[in-house]
Parts: C-alpha cells; structure tokens; sequence
C-alpha cells in the first residue's frame, strides 16, 4: 500500500527536491547546525525582536506570576475567547483607523479562509501571478471563477476587469504587499485607483512581509503608500516581522461579522493561546517605536541589494529586505547555496515549485539585527564564488 508514496518520494529525490526537516539550534541571528553556526539569512525575524531578550523580560514583568493562560482549549466560538484578543483587536482597529479586526492562527489560515467565505458562484478572484500558495489554495476552495493577471501588471489587470466586470456580481482582485520570494512591491495606490472604477470590485492585500517593516509607524505599505482605508481586505501576520504566531484582518465591521458567521478556518479551529495573542498586543504596542530598527534595516538593504548590482551587473534584485539572487538551474543553485553555508551564511535553495521553472534561486533575507559587516563578507563570498 505504501509502495505508490514511496515511488513518489523516490522520484524527488531524483530529480534533488526531495525536502526535510532541517535540525537546527538557534543562536540569535545565528543557527547552528551540526557543528557549524552560520548567520541566519534565511529568517523572516525582520525587525530581530524574536531574540530580544528586554523585551521578554519586561513583557513578563508586566505580567508577574498573573500570566495569560497557556491554552484557549476551545474555538473562539465557544469557549476560546478571552479579553486579550478582543484588546488586540481593539488596538489594532484603532492603530490602523478602520472599523474592526479579526484575529486568525497563521496567515494560512487567514489565506485560505478569508476568500473561500467571501466568493460564490457570482464570483470572479483575479490574482497576481506571484501570489503565495495559500492564496492559490484559498481561491481554489472557494470554487469560484479565478484568472491570473501578469506580475505587477496593472495594464493587463485593467483590461480583465474591463472584459469581466459586468458578468460578476462581484470580483475579488488579490495581491501581496511585499512578494515573498521576490521582494519587490504592489502599487497599491494604482490598485486602489483601479478598483475606484468599478463599484463591484473590492481589494485583497496581503501585508505578511510588510507589516513592521514598513511605514511609518511599521503597519504596512499600505501606511506607507497612503491607502489603508481603501483596501477591503487588509491581511497580515504575527510571525515574521512581530516575532508571534498568527494572523489578522483589517477590514470593516460587516466583513468581520460576516467572516465570524462563514470562515470555517475560523469556526472549526481552537484559537491560539491567550499567552501568545499578549505577547502579540506587547510587540505590536511597540511597532511605532522601532523607526531605528526600521531605518536600520532599509539602509542595510539598500546596500545590499546595489552589492548584488554591482558584482553581478544585474538590475536592482528587490525593492525589499528580501532579496532573490536568481540562478536559474537548479543544481547550481542548490551548489551555491552549500558553498555559501561552508562559509558561514544559512542560506538556502529555492526551487520549483515554489517559484516558476526556470527561476531558481538563493532568497537572502536581512534582519536588523545584523551589521554593515557581516554584509559586507557576504557579498565578498559572493564576489569570490562569482
């Protein structure tokens, strides 16, 4: 019976995809594996609070020996709610001046949920080609018509919405924020613009490697590009820059309740642990008071990325702390990736298909804890391997 997976397996590894599960120590910004300790550049900790040890101590010094409860035991419907997540919700709504907000166990969950309760069948979802799987899974649960518009091609976006509009009740137009294996960026302000022209579409963003690290006071680049009250569906996550677990919505009081009443993700999950949803609303408390941090880390990406420009005569990688070096093959990728390591730097492969054939890579992605320094000696590996 087990025979057809492992044939499958077996396949994998032919053709070196075959994936497990690393076995890691971590060390601040560092990771140890066997006996090497490497610069993390793979983590999405962009801010570098997941190892801020001041700001553990004085999160359970707010507490003392009062600490939230280790376990919610139950679905936010039933018994699984408490104060806490309706003070976050709070704080967030607020922080980011819309009617309300709705909390979520990952980004996953919020992906796949959010667009399967919001379409029908007099639905159209168009998504960006570069989209993270959890959106694709997301709208092919709804069960929905869909299309794919070109990567940041709002031109042809244009025309879709043109050509569809009138035979949909509604259309859902989906994107990232920051693209996760890209690092480059919507123009949100352009999509606003475009949705403004049709009063049945509305506007899906997701922020997860946005938020904290952009804006002003770290909500996004919809803060930064100036439109946060007008895109419908504003998602984001706890689990990269703001070093948590878990995700959210912005959005306005009717979808809320409307997600509450339809969102299986929601209704049929236990909800996150009182401790954890606490340990969110400390940190996200504390987002418009991290500009050094932000600062830091734009400056430290600028240079690398003009680095990568410069050694290998290529255009401007990204327009983010996530910066792609894009080889192509898969097994030089996968051969840089392990010389890189044997320097010292855990940076890994990425491969089909998680990104399109052909586009294989090394996904670089700084944090602000690192330095000038340790920068520098990574593009001079890179000069070397070059």
């Amino acid at each position: 019976m087990l025979g057809h997976y492992q044939q499958k397996l077996d396949s994998l590894k032919a053709q070196n995809q075959f994936r497990q599960l690393p076995k890691l120590i971590h060390q601040g910004r560092f990771i140890q594996r066997e006996d090497k300790i490497m610069l993390n550049m793979s983590s999405n900790d962009y801010l570098g609070l997941a190892n801020n040890q001041e700001l553990r101590v004085a999160f359970l010094q707010q507490y003392q020996d009062q600490l939230p409860e280790f376990t919610s035991s139950s679905s936010r419907l039933l018994t699984g709610s408490f104060p806490i997540y309706e003070q976050l919700e709070a704080d967030m709504a607020s922080a980011f001046g819309r009617e309300s907000a709705l909390l979520f166990n990952s980004g996953y969950h919020a992906n796949i949920g959010i667009l399967s309760a919001l379409a029908n069948k007099q639905t159209l979802i168009i998504a960006d080609k570069l989209v993270h799987a959890s959106m694709i899974d997301g709208i092919r649960l709804a069960q929905c018509e869909f299309m794919r518009f070109r990567h940041n091609d709002y031109a042809y976006l244009e025309y879709l919405l043109q050509k569809n509009a009138q035979a949909f009740e509604r259309i859902i137009v989906v994107t990232e924020s920051v693209f996760s294996m890209d690092g480059d960026c919507a123009d949100l302000a352009r999509l606003v613009a475009l949705k403004k022209q049709f009063p049945n579409v509305m506007l899906y963003v997701d922020e997860a490697h946005a938020i904290g690290v952009l804006g002003e006071n770290g909500l996004g680049l919809a803060e930064q590009q100036h439109c946060i009250g007008q895109i419908d569906i504003l998602v984001g996550t706890f689990g990269k820059a703001l070093a948590s677990m878990g995700a959210y919505v912005i959005c306005d009081q009717t979808i809320k309740d409307y997600l509450v009443n339809k969102m299986r993700p929601l209704i049929f999950s236990t909800a996150l642990p009182p401790f954890n949803i606490a340990w969110t609303d400390f940190l996200f408390r504390k987002l418009p008071l991290l500009k050094v941090e932000r600062t830091h880390l734009t400056a430290l990406s600028q240079y690398f990325r003009q680095g990568i420009v410069d050694i290998f005569n290529l255009p401007m990688p990204s327009q983010s702390c996530i910066v792609p070096y894009i080889l192509g093959d898969n097994e030089l990728t996968v051969r840089t990736a392990l010389a890189l390591q044997q320097q010292g730097y855990y940076c890994l492969p990425i491969r089909p298909p998680t990104v399109p054939k052909g586009t294989s890579r090394i996904r670089f992605s700084l944090t602000a804890d690192m330095q000038f320094d340790e920068v520098d000696q990574l593009l001079n590996c890179l000069r070397e391997l070059a």
